[in-house]
């Protein structure tokens, strides 16, 4: 490719120097258009640690249709996005939780005696490597237990894999902060 000042250069001898100029400059601001586009591919193309976007947004999307579910008040729901070797270490639980159908009871327990739940999931950190993600993130609810309004914030990691086209909750690690 020829550098835009030595296109000038071979330009000047026949046109005009204002023509000339505004040739170069054309040249430059394209160059650096393209050089800036170049540049944002990598960005647009996928995540921090090269991620799959869609594969980034997919997890993200499963997460918040898990606590869609809770807010509803739906277990069943909920449990369509749990796998069914599901493990977690809640954040008051001493030994590890193991299987599908606790998690699910569990749900079902809470949706009946929690109301109007909202979770936000903030900071969250998707990592897919083939079909395997986890996700670090904070989380912050509010809702109403048996009338008694509640909040709680904390941390999170949960670990996900794809079957199928569908991602599925296989963890959780909650970790309550105060």
């Amino acid at each position: 490719m020829t550098p835009p000042h030595a296109l000038a250069v071979r330009l000047r001898a026949g046109l005009p120097r204002r023509l000339v100029r505004m040739l170069t400059a054309a040249c430059t601001l394209s160059l650096a258009t393209l050089l800036l586009a170049i540049l944002a591919l990598p960005a647009a193309a996928q995540s921090r640690d090269g991620s799959d976007p869609r594969d980034v947004d997919a997890v993200k999307a499963t997460m918040i249709a898990m606590w869609a579910a809770i807010e509803a008040g739906d277990a069943t729901l909920y449990a369509t996005y749990v796998h069914p070797t599901f493990t977690q270490f809640g954040e008051n639980d001493t030994y590890l939780a193991e299987g599908k159908a606790e998690e699910v009871r569990g749900i079902a327990s809470y949706v009946q005696r929690a109301k109007q739940v909202h979770t936000v999931m903030h900071q969250p950190d998707v990592t897919v490597r083939g079909n395997v993600a986890w996700v670090t993130y904070y989380w912050t609810d509010e809702g109403f237990i048996e009338g008694k309004r509640f909040t709680s914030r904390g941390k999170s990691t949960r670990i996900f894999v794809k079957e199928g086209n569908r991602w599925l909750c296989i963890h959780g690690h909650y970790t309550a902060v105060p």
